[in-house]
């Protein structure tokens, strides 16, 4: 399916609708990108464009009344051996996809108020997280022994000392092939992992934290430990869907410069959705602009700030301000979003577009590459190319 080994996610032409009382909400309609191994790719546009419903698509996470109705979803793991192995995440079993979602592929969302369960404590939540998915036989071995090793240091006695080493050496020679643990055993490996987690996350004094509530921590703490609860069982890619959106500007550049931290000590990609160009330009390396359901422009970080082509990511641009600059008022692009129950006939964005012509409203744009990696669907791209069609 996939033939770039360097591929992790691949989705190709995805088409997810939403069957209502007024009508069918055709919120994708033909989304392809790419992920690439330790690769951070942004997902950027306006509030109702489809940022999320993609997110929630790759893990087959959409709710009634809506439903995936084409494309495919081609992510690439590896085997125990180290092999690549590639499936369609829309054609395998439900159990199939419970193992993926969370272990392989996990997602960071909004509202960090909202997500953690307020009745539990948060090492509680991360360490279920972790025995849903990970064999722990191994680290509650491994923490039988540190806790064995740890009572043969504070051991005066020569005969109960004698029984401890001869106890380490019997769990010693099952490391090789661990015994199943116990429950509570399985649940001491996995708060050892969980406070191990926190720790990785920058989290202060994460023994302490494990055992506070959600309310009892700031927004940015609280992020923190739903990022350590994504990423404790080592997903090969982790969404974040606009996870710094509701964090003040300081604890978010925290939070953008330790997931790009993570993504290389982790190994793992990342799918950051948003609509703040400046996350964008910090943090990631490839970005997909998203219109009405529909990937307009898609290159990487440096090129499309360097030569945006289409007309919406041009509009997106001059309405930053720049501190440079003095004017009077902002620019914006007129009109507004399409009604994606009837959207607009050829280019979903002709209707708010200063180029469009009379073929921009009788067919849609083919997806074309305008250069080497910089993908465009428009009939009159702008920037440094517009002469050369």
């Amino acid at each position: 399916m996939v033939s770039d080994p360097d591929i992790v996610l691949e989705i190709r032409d995805l088409k997810t609708s939403f069957y209502t009382y007024e009508g069918v909400v055709k919120a994708l309609d033909g989304i392809s990108v790419v992920l690439r191994r330790e690769e951070t790719l942004a997902l950027v546009g306006e509030t109702g464009c489809g940022k999320s419903v993609t997110a929630k698509s790759i893990l087959r996470l959409v709710d009634a009344p809506g439903r995936v109705e084409g494309g495919e979803i081609i992510f690439q793991d590896t085997t125990k051996q180290g092999e690549p192995v590639c499936m369609d995440l829309l054609k395998i079993s439900e159990e199939e996809m419970r193992n993926i979602r969370g272990a392989k592929i996990a997602i960071v969302f909004q509202d960090p108020a909202t997500y953690p369960n307020p009745v539990f404590r948060i090492g509680e939540q991360v360490a279920e997280v972790i025995m849903l998915h990970e064999d722990l036989a191994l680290d509650a071995l491994e923490t039988k022994i540190e806790r064995l090793e740890s009572s043969l240091r504070q051991t005066m006695d020569e005969d109960t000392a004698a029984q401890i080493r001869k106890q380490i050496n019997h769990y010693t020679s099952q490391l090789d092939d661990p015994p199943p643990p116990t429950s509570k055993d399985r649940k001491e490996a996995a708060m050892k992992r969980t406070v191990k987690m926190l720790e990785l996350v920058r989290m202060p004094s994460p023994d302490r934290v494990a055992q506070l509530y959600p309310h009892e921590l700031s927004g940015g703490m609280r992020q923190r430990a739903l990022i350590a609860m994504a990423l404790s069982c080592n997903p090969r890619v982790l969404i974040c869907d606009e996870a710094t959106t509701a964090l003040d500007v300081t604890v978010q550049a925290q939070v953008l410069k330790l997931l790009n931290e993570l993504k290389s000590k982790m190994n793992a990609s990342i799918i950051i959705i948003t609509h703040d160009l400046g996350v964008v330009a910090e943090t990631c390396t490839s970005v997909a602009v998203m219109y009405a359901g529909v990937v307009v422009e898609y290159t990487t970080s440096d090129e499309l700030f360097a030569d945006p082509l289409h007309p919406y990511t041009s509009g997106l641009m001059a309405a930053i301000p720049k501190l440079t600059t003095k004017i009077e008022r902002l620019k914006q692009i007129r009109g507004s979003v399409p009604n994606l129950i009837s959207p607009p006939t050829g280019c979903r964005f002709h209707p708010r577009c200063d180029f469009a012509t009379e073929i921009c409203s009788e067919k849609r744009p083919p997806r074309e590459e305008m250069k080497s990696g910089h993908w465009v669907e428009c009939f009159h791209p702008q920037g440094s190319l517009a002469g050369t069609r």
